[in-house]
């Protein structure tokens, strides 16, 4: 007992300075925690940034506080809600609920091919995938608000160019999400496959698509309740929905009309989102 205590105090701890695997007596360096000067620079430049950022908006907590008065004058006026515009804009929710759904519909046929060809494993040719996945990021590059304003420019006023705005922010989001999917899905299937002759489409048909189908079916789901939201406001540049309406009272300053929008859009997208999310659930 005597010798062991003493070597105890001698030795250097087993465990807390070593790596797995490494001999005994081999004590490895853990790297310090940071100190407090490189805490106290980091704060430096993250104020810095606020800063220089703030300067460069003219932004100003004076500004802030200034509009207090006038956001709580809008608040009043907005309440109460006139109750009786709310039969006006059913059609116009529904709309909007139509929208996004043909919208994300679309959207995720085209994804299909395009997160195939995105995916490094699938497409081993980079000068395949790396031009495609340029091309996705453009397409999330152009907010959904811009790519309507260019549709009503090319198809005129109405609900096409909503969905069409749509289907080209769903094909970004859900192909970028899928491929990413599709590059972590397990290799050996894939390879048994190949190794008893089957073809790529084979392959993606009973090799992919069975690892891939509930992660694909949550990310539609995700895409349908984005675009449930910016349908909302997509009627604002004239596509369709009701934005149109959102438009229409905020220009005439009838914001009692204006709150009762709101409140109406605010229980579709909370009913969605609980839809969806259980959906969600289930699947995963």
């Amino acid at each position: 007992m005597k010798g062991q205590s003493g070597a105890s105090l001698h030795q250097p701890l087993t465990g807390a300075g070593k790596e797995p695997g490494s001999g005994p007596g081999q004590v490895v360096h853990r790297p310090k925690p940071p100190g407090r000067t490189k805490h106290l620079l980091t704060l430096v430049i993250i104020l810095l940034l606020l800063w220089a950022s703030a300067k460069q908006t003219d932004a100003s907590f004076g500004e802030l506080f200034g509009g207090f008065p006038e956001m709580w004058k809008l608040i009043k006026e907005m309440f109460p809600p006139r109750w009786t515009y709310f039969d006006n804009i059913v059609q116009g929710m529904l709309e909007t609920i139509r929208m996004a759904l043909i919208g994300t519909t679309i959207g995720a046929i085209i994804a299909i091919p395009v997160s195939i060809i995105c995916a490094g494993n699938l497409m081993p040719n980079r000068w395949i995938y790396y031009p495609a996945r340029f091309v996705l990021n453009l397409i999330r590059t152009v907010p959904d608000l811009l790519l309507a304003a260019l549709f009503v420019a090319v198809f005129g006023l109405g609900p096409i160019p909503g969905i069409l705005a749509l289907a080209v922010f769903s094909v970004g989001l859900i192909a970028k999400l899928t491929y990413e999917t599709l590059e972590t899905i397990d290799q050996g299937p894939l390879e048994a496959m190949t190794a008893v002759g089957m073809n790529r489409i084979q392959l993606i048909v009973y090799g992919v698509v069975p690892q891939l189908a509930a992660q694909f079916t949550s990310y539609v789901l995700y895409a349908f309740e984005i675009n449930v939201r910016a349908a909302a406001i997509l009627g604002l540049v004239g596509a369709g929905g009701i934005g149109l309406y959102y438009e229409a009272t905020l220009g005439f300053l009838e914001y009692d009309k204006t709150s009762v929008i709101i409140l109406f859009t605010l229980v579709i997208v909370l009913i969605i989102d609980y839809v969806s999310t259980k959906l969600r659930e289930k699947l995963l």
